[in-house]
């Protein structure tokens, strides 16, 4: 049975989900804060497809890990001090979690999900004559120190006893897999299916996909509030007026929870802000992405163009640079690549962007007990765009109402009510 939905949000979640709900038949309305001419947290995102990462950011070692970071304000985690209850509520949550036992449940669905993905990504690929300009090379976590090498190498084995690859490479078969960048690294870990693409391309062909099956947008419309009535969400206000619809779909990113407050929805996320720098002209061009590992940074090739992106800084709903975040990465950069300079990077407009980070490390997904024709697609963190295919492929069929392809429990909108 045809539906009407609502959609809050246009970035990578929003945009799949649009897509997938208008496939399956249903009359799609998209609303998003921003113009059409947005940059929000997909765009300058590094665009990688990581099967490798089935670890949730909540994990053993992690807040020590943090703690230690916090220290110094160009680390690659910093949080900033501030006096807010709903963050130390946050920090309480992610400290519990980050156990082994929830690695153990977690890691085989993050993978299922990482593959199925890729998969779809493959198939937009082909669809598209690869107009999101896919690459299935793989990547590698570079390892600037032997002890960095060693600890990967042990990442490694528990990848490939997960039937994930991996592959454990000195700095010469480092080099050999990837001439076009000189390194200056102890070894690497290789994840052959791990993948990349651009994504600003991917978001284009989105939101053409789902325009050309009567998808409508709505530009410049920032929700304001949501009328509830009888356990249903009767109507979502905006100050250009109301828009109603048999369901509603919240694909908020970072600012999801402002909204789940007003519905009484407590969704635990922070706004994990990261940043980007792209040489449009880069002085050597690798053929593969990778992650610096101890610097925690992303490089990825985008056509003759080069990505560096990283950090993770928790300071609210705040969209302002930080130059302490922006030196650490323009340091890391030499010493993994030598061959680059610092000053490559003048004149270069630096990118930010608010990842939802909920305190488990796994986003909300799926319905909520609450609202009848609710539906939350939300907190991804780091992994939205990497996940963003499978993730509208199953609203779309929870909206259907069918069987999800995979059990999303762990996933649970109401883990934290």
């Amino acid at each position: 049975m045809s539906k009407s939905i609502l959609i809050i949000g246009a970035g990578a979640i929003g945009l799949s989900t649009a897509l997938h709900c208008a496939r399956k038949g249903h009359r799609v309305t998209v609303l998003e804060r921003h113009g059409a001419q947005r940059d929000g947290c997909s765009f300058g995102n590094a665009g990688m497809i990581v099967p490798s990462h089935f670890v949730p950011l909540a994990a053993p070692g992690m807040v020590a890990l943090g703690l230690k970071w916090m220290l110094n304000p160009e680390s690659p985690f910093y949080i900033k001090p501030r006096f807010d209850g709903e963050l130390f509520d946050w920090a309480c949550k992610f400290w519990r979690a980050s156990n082994a036992e929830h690695v153990r449940r977690s890691a085989p669905l993050l993978r299922d999900l990482s593959f199925a993905s890729r998969a779809m990504f493959e198939e937009i690929a082909a669809q598209t004559q690869n107009e999101i300009g896919l690459v299935t090379r793989g990547l590698l976590m570079l390892c600037k120190t032997q002890h960095g090498l060693d600890a990967e190498a042990e990442f490694a084995a528990k990848a490939n006893q997960l039937g994930v690859p991996a592959e454990v490479l000195d700095a010469q078969q480092t080099a050999k897999l990837d001439p076009g960048v000189t390194m200056a690294v102890a070894g690497a870990v290789y994840f052959p299916k791990d993948a990349h693409f651009t994504p600003d391309r991917y978001l284009a062909v989105l939101e053409a996909q789902a325009g050309k099956l009567g998808v409508s947008f709505k530009w410049d419309v920032e929700v304001m509030g949501l009328d509830c009535r009888a356990g249903k969400i009767a109507a979502v206000q905006t100050l250009k007026g109301e828009f109603s619809a048999d369901e509603i779909i919240l694909c908020g990113g970072s600012w999801s929870p402002l909204l789940a407050h007003q519905l009484g929805l407590k969704i635990p996320i922070q706004a994990g802000k990261g940043y980007s720098l792209t040489l449009p002209q880069p002085r050597e061009l690798p053929q593969l992405c990778s992650i610096f590992t101890e610097a925690r940074m992303a490089v990825t090739p985008m056509g003759s163009s080069l990505r560096f992106g990283g950090t993770m800084e928790i300071a609210g709903l705040n969209e302002d640079i930080n130059p302490a975040r922006l030196r650490g990465i323009l340091k890391a950069v030499p010493k993994y690549f030598p061959e680059f300079a610092m000053d490559d990077f003048l004149g270069i407009q630096p990118w930010r962007g608010l990842r939802p980070c909920s305190p488990d490390g796994l986003p909300y997904l799926g319905r909520t007990t609450q609202f009848s024709n609710l539906i939350l697609a939300t907190g991804h963190a780091m992994m939205g765009m990497s996940l963003s295919p499978i993730t509208g492929q199953l609203v779309g069929e929870i909206v259907s109402g069918e069987k999800p392809s995979f059990d999303l429990s762990l996933f649970s909108p109401d883990r934290y009510a």
